[in-house]
């Protein structure tokens, strides 16, 4: 039996999204929001009937054109006409993943009561969402303000029967998909365009899509980080729990209580050491890897406060008897939160790859490049150069877009997030910061042969054995962008569990 998630005014986290995610659940509306938006309609149309009080975007132009009063038998052509108008995002397509996410969190934002929207509207949006019946976006076009006005106008074009959207792999009119399903196109009603597009959807979604794996990615770094320690023959003592004690940073006391974990049971661990300290990428895991864990928790509840709000504007209060004009939708919270987090995965993905550089220079009783006959084979040279290569683009991509704000609307936003940006420049630097890892896990699993017979932990030989299985020890050269794209494969296919990850 297909299992169903009610939208509702219970609290959404990343718990609960990747719950629905993962259970393929289906959405339908819980009696108390559909009471919501009732109310919130039904007290909208009472008070723009017969009212020529000037209320924006519901009665009147958009932006800089705020006071350009609009005919009440044109109020529906006005919402029409600021989402097709408004589609103008070019660039690549917005991963459908993040689009089913941009689906769920408007569905989320609009069933609350303040935002004056037809349920029919709802129902349509809830249906693509059950259908797969994904908008195409794009990733170009949004400031961040205003809400993201170009990706939502995208998103809800199918509405109207406008745009494209995806069907399985390929791409189809939505004129198509609408007659393939016997729907009408929905006729926008007063203030439902504005809803649609006012919103923070397209940078939420994002960041929903980058926190749930930068968590994921986070417990890699401290798997792989460890493995490294044992290949690179590290001592043990920087992770003993006094250490931490005594500078208790919680993602740092973690991160060592993660480490001294996986590596139980390690033979090369409880080895004797000739080296009385060992290089900062190593000996400085539990710091490091520590404040990208204190970032994610600080974004984390960034993002969850904003999908659990509404955003659009303006906001419709039926008890204080008021439609107020506000900025919700400006999303300097989000682009703050999503800067921060590229910097911080840019810094684990930074110093995975020192410990590969260290793991390949010949150090600690370790063949140059870790293969046999250097010289005659290069070895792992060069997935080093395309980590190196990597990290540097990282760097350039963390530089924050927040910082930056571009006047528009004749001067009407006269200050914008550019939090689409940052949303965008992060997934990159989640994508490459797997890529960095899957090196380091290349170069560690590479190096811990040449320790044999000396074993790991119980857990990381477990690992390797897997990991074996896709790639295998490099005996003499051959082409390693297979391996590289082996080990992404692997990575990406490691399953953690919800409770271990978001503990």
């Amino acid at each position: 039996m297909q299992e169903i998630h009610y939208v509702s005014s219970d609290i959404m986290d990343l718990h609960t999204i990747s719950g629905i995610i993962l259970s393929e659940k289906k959405l339908e509306l819980s009696d108390e929001a559909s009471l919501n938006i009732k109310k919130s309609y039904d007290y909208l149309h009472s008070k723009i009937k017969d009212n020529d009080t000037p209320i924006y975007g519901i009665n009147t132009g958009f932006g800089s054109l705020c006071n350009v009063k609009i005919s009440s038998e044109n109020l529906s052509k006005l919402q029409e006409n600021l989402v097709m108008s408004h589609a103008c995002g070019t660039g690549e397509f917005v991963p459908k993943e993040i689009v089913k996410l941009m689906l769920l969190l408007k569905i989320q934002s609009l069933s609350y009561g303040y935002s004056g929207i037809q349920l029919a509207t709802i129902e349509r949006l809830i249906d693509f969402y059950n259908h797969d019946i994904l908008p195409v976006v794009y990733t170009q076009g949004s400031l961040g303000a205003s809400g993201d006005l170009a990706p939502l106008a995208h998103l809800s074009l199918p509405l109207l029967g406008k745009g494209e959207v995806w069907q399985g792999d390929k791409i189809i009119s939505s004129e198509e998909i609408l007659k393939k399903h016997q729907w009408d196109p929905i006729e926008l009603k007063a203030k439902e365009g504005l809803a649609l597009l006012n919103g923070t959807q397209f940078m939420s979604a994002y960041g929903i899509y980058i926190l749930i794996n930068s968590y994921k990615l986070s417990y890699l770094a401290d798997v792989i980080g460890a493995l490294s320690v044992d290949a690179f023959d590290c001592n043990m003592s920087p992770f003993d729990p006094l250490v931490h004690l005594v500078r208790p940073h919680r993602g740092q006391v973690k991160t060592a209580e993660r480490i001294v974990e996986i590596l139980e049971g390690s033979e090369l661990g409880a080895s004797e050491k000739n080296n009385v300290q060992d290089p900062y990428s190593f000996r400085c895991i539990p710091q490091v890897h520590g404040a990208t864990k204190d970032t994610l928790s600080f974004v984390r509840r960034t993002f969850k406060t904003e999908i659990n709000s509404v955003t659009d504007n303006p906001n419709i209060f039926i008890e204080a008897d008021k439609i107020i004009s506000g900025g919700n939708f400006h999303g300097q919270p989000l682009a703050l939160g999503l800067d921060y987090l590229g910097i911080a995965l840019a810094e684990l993905a930074n110093i995975s790859e020192r410990r590969t550089y260290q793991l390949v220079s010949g150090l600690r009783d370790l063949p140059a490049f870790l293969v046999n006959n250097p010289g005659l084979n290069s070895g792992f040279m060069i997935p080093q150069y395309t980590a190196a290569s990597i990290v540097s683009q990282n760097k350039q991509l963390a530089t924050p877009a927040s910082v930056d704000s571009i006047v528009s609307s004749n001067g009407q936003e006269d200050h914008v997030s550019m939090g689409a940006n940052s949303a965008t420049k992060c997934l990159r630097i989640l994508e490459n910061l797997e890529t960095v890892l899957a090196i380091e896990l290349l170069n560690a699993s590479q190096a811990i042969e040449f320790r044999r017979p000396k074993k790991s932990s119980p857990f990381l030989e477990s690992l390797i054995a897997t990991f074996r299985q896709v790639a295998p020890f490099v005996d003499e050269d051959r082409v390693l962008a297979n391996d590289i794209h082996a080990a992404v494969a692997f990575i990406q296919s490691f399953s953690v569990d919800a409770e271990l990850l978001f503990d």
